[in-house]
């Protein structure tokens, strides 16, 4: 690790200690709300310099010293050129004015038109909310997850879900984080509505290539989605009314041009007209989801920044008092930025995190209750240095603490006895240092390394199991604070960039990434009561190598994005199941888990207009992901649940006049990969199925096309109307044919 960190300070000081330089620093925002501009380019075209914002809108640009014409530009926004004098440091905040003319395109980054070309970046999708809500809508609900999984490398869990798998990897392989804090289940209603609040979010990124070496702890993907601040300027009141839900949204200066906050909530109805049935088993049955974002920042001073956020979510399903089941979120960020000098720039961030189900029965004067959960707090702090035009160095920690409760099962009748599995507690840490360097106008490297760890602590017990075994060999108790199994190890990241024309380029990256927290589920979508589970002396961490290389080219001055990445994927240390497994309520439930190795490979294409009425893309990608377990299939590979070959999405939105906007999506994908019983035999009074294979059937070809037409009403001062029309229509084979045992 210090062998690292001083080859990077070597590299970026070698041969600039001297320079006569000097550095304009700032940060860019909307100048009607005050929010900040995430990505927005400062460009110094004299000496070939330039910088984007970070997340909080704050940029560093080191030039020699002189008298230069300054751009600062973002997508959607009137750019800025002005003479700066840079013979010494100078301070200067920019608000950009919003563009006049209509945006027609959906854009998937927020930086300049090429930077698709020059960036590192490979396998990022950034969007922006004002974009995505062109999309086609379920009941009026705008969601990015849905954008998300229109995009290459990407695959939904069912029809109609949220959930998402990313090159071959399970949904627990993904981070999903919001304003800094992990979402550990981000569905509504089962996976038709996802947690993000359109109203509430400014921007989405998800790196399922290239992951930066400040994020950890998944093997497949990461999505960051950004809460808005608020508008600085003026308070605003808007909302909307949709076919199942409602949502309102309050934002306003805490002093203006120093501060502001933002409340936005959301709920279904369904369950009010229920209300009006005469029926008491209907009247008094639940079903609704409720979500409420809430954000607050102020400016203490010219250095420094505060921001708290917080998502509290739920969903509520019953029948009177028969049965009961919710689940649900609640995080909390509380964000200190600070400016050390123009150059070096630190956000610390101290982050709470809950998830919890709850299930309820009544039966005969029985009231059975079922719970499980997960809570998380962690501490981090990123830096950030801006070393010159060519370096940008980031580094820093975090520290989390994990308190898993795998299951707890009550019972009211005093002949059943209450079963709750003991509470399992972790520490995860990491630090990282990663270095943006541009080695020439055409080449540039982004380079780190980060380093975790992860410890099961006491209270609690370590049990062994023979190969195949159901019951402990033996049992070893540990106390409170006391380290039970310690896992650690790097996780090297790089990726690279070279510019061949003015319009293509080629890249490459690697990343090895560790996962120490799991998700254990027999369904192939993802349940709200889906079990996390932590590594332990049985189960080790996952491991996850990636090395992808890609072609990216524009055409027509960027009206055209073409781009072609290949990836190979190596996993070790998978999880997988016996046949029949049992989970839920299990004290031994890793006797129940299988281990092994895996690989997923493919090449992901993507064409996109943006520019124009017609705007759109489309994506295709060809892929494989396989598993291998001693236990299953003789040891030979075998397709996973995640597995499809083919998948594919058209999505085209058409400005057909100032007033009506038509969309609409096509998807196409392979049949998910399942295990059929090839035969039964009774024993003792039990059927019991006899499977063959893991995974050797398929489900049919799925796909499906969604079509909407907006129109958009004149907007005022204090209110626009907008109307969404929208259908879908899912084509798909015929059901499969029954499956049938041998002789009947």
């Amino acid at each position: 690790m210090r062998s690292t960190l001083l080859a990077i300070l070597f590299t970026v000081f070698t041969g600039t200690t001297f320079a006569q330089n000097t550095t304009l620093s700032g940060s860019l925002r909307d100048a009607k709300t005050g929010e900040e501009l995430i990505g927005a380019t400062i460009r110094i075209n004299a000496v070939q310099a330039g910088v984007s914002t970070n997340v909080y809108g704050f940029y560093s640009l080191t030039v020699p010293k002189g008298s230069y014409d300054v751009t600062y530009a973002y997508i959607g926004y009137e750019p800025l050129s002005e003479k700066v004098d840079l013979n010494a440091d100078v301070v200067k905040n920019v608000e950009l004015q919003p563009a006049n003319e209509q945006l027609n395109a959906v854009e998937v980054t927020g930086k300049k038109a090429d930077a698709n070309i020059r960036s590192t970046d490979m396998g990022l999708v950034r969007l922006e909310m004002k974009d995505v809500k062109t999309m086609p809508v379920l009941f009026g609900e705008v969601d990015v997850m849905k954008t998300i999984q229109l995009m290459p490398g990407v695959q939904q869990t069912g029809d109609g879900n949220t959930g998402f798998f990313v090159r071959g990897g399970g949904p627990d392989q993904n981070l999903v984080l919001l304003d800094e804090a992990p979402i550990y289940n981000a569905s509504h209603l089962l996976g038709f509505f996802s947690v993000f609040n359109g109203d509430a979010v400014k921007s989405v990124d998800l790196m399922k290539g290239a992951i930066p070496a400040r994020y950890g702890g998944r093997l497949s993907s990461v999505l960051d989605v950004t809460m808005n601040d608020g508008n600085s300027k003026e308070m605003k009141v808007h909302g909307g009314i949709g076919l199942i839900a409602s949502r309102l949204t309050v934002e306003a200066p805490i002093v203006k041009d120093k501060g502001s906050f933002i409340v936005s909530g959301r709920r279904t109805y369904a369950d009010l007209f229920l209300k009006l049935s005469s029926d008491d088993a209907i009247n008094s049955s639940k079903l609704y989801f409720y979500d409420v974002n809430m954000k607050a920042n102020y400016r203490l001073g010219k250095d420094d920044r505060i921001f708290l956020s917080g998502y509290f979510g739920r969903d509520a399903l019953g029948y009177k008092d028969d049965f009961g089941f919710d689940w649900g979120n609640i995080t909390g960020t509380l964000r200190w930025n600070h400016l050390f000098s123009n150059k070096l720039f630190v956000n610390t961030s101290f982050i709470a995190s809950n998830y919890d189900y709850k299930f309820n029965v009544g039966f005969n004067d029985n009231d059975i209750a079922l719970s499980s959960g997960i809570r998380e707090y962690n501490l981090k702090s990123d830096f950030s240095y801006y070393a010159n035009s060519k370096n940008t160095i980031r580094f820093g920690f975090n520290a989390m603490h994990h308190a898993f409760q795998p299951g707890k099962f009550t019972t009211s009748s005093a002949r059943s006895n209450d079963l709750i599995i003991p509470e399992k507690f972790a520490l995860e840490g990491a630090v990282y240092v990663s270095n943006e360097q541009k080695i020439s106008d055409r080449f540039s490297l982004d380079y780190g390394l980060r380093i975790s760890g992860f410890s099961l602590m006491g209270p609690g017990e370590a049990r062994t199991y023979a190969p195949g075994g159901e019951i402990p060999l033996t049992t070893v108790d540990y106390t409170s604070g006391e380290s039970i199994k310690t896992y650690w190890g790097p996780e090297p990241r790089l990726s690279a960039s070279y510019v061949l024309t003015e319009f293509s380029s080629v890249k490459a990256a690697y990343n090895r990434t560790r996962q120490y927290i799991h998700l254990l589920s027999n369904a192939g979508t993802g349940a709200p009561t889906d079990l996390w589970y932590p590594s332990t002396n049985n189960v080790e961490p996952q491991v996850g190598d990636q090395v992808s290389l890609g072609y990216f080219r524009n055409l027509k001055k960027n009206t055209y994005e073409t781009s072609v990445e290949v990836y190979y994927k190596d996993m070790q240390n998978l999880i997988d199941y016996k046949n029949g497994a049992d989970i839920l309520l299990n004290p031994n439930v890793e006797s129940e888990l299988l281990y092994g190795n895996g690989k997923a490979y493919g090449v992901e294409l993507f064409v996109k207009k943006t520019k124009g009425k017609l705007t759109g893309w489309i994506g295709y990608t060809l892929s494989r992901s396989e598993r291998t377990m001693a236990e299953l299939n003789n040891g030979n590979a075998y397709p996973n649940r995640y597995d499809r070959t083919h998948d594919a999405s058209v999505v085209a939105m058409y400005q057909l006049n100032e007033k009506w906007k038509l969309s609409a999506a096509w998807v196409y994908a392979t049949g998910n990969a399942v295990t059929y019983p090839e035969g039964r035999y009774e024993y003792a009074g039990q059927v019991v199925s006899v499977y063959g294979e893991r995974n050797s059937s398929r489900m049919p070809a799925y796909h499906r096309l969604d079509v909407s037409a907006t129109l958009q009403g004149k907007k005022s001062e204090k209110f626009q109307l907008q109307l969404e029309f929208c259908a879908l229509q899912r084509l798909r084979p015929a059901e499969p044919v029954p499956h049938r045992f041998p002789g009947e």
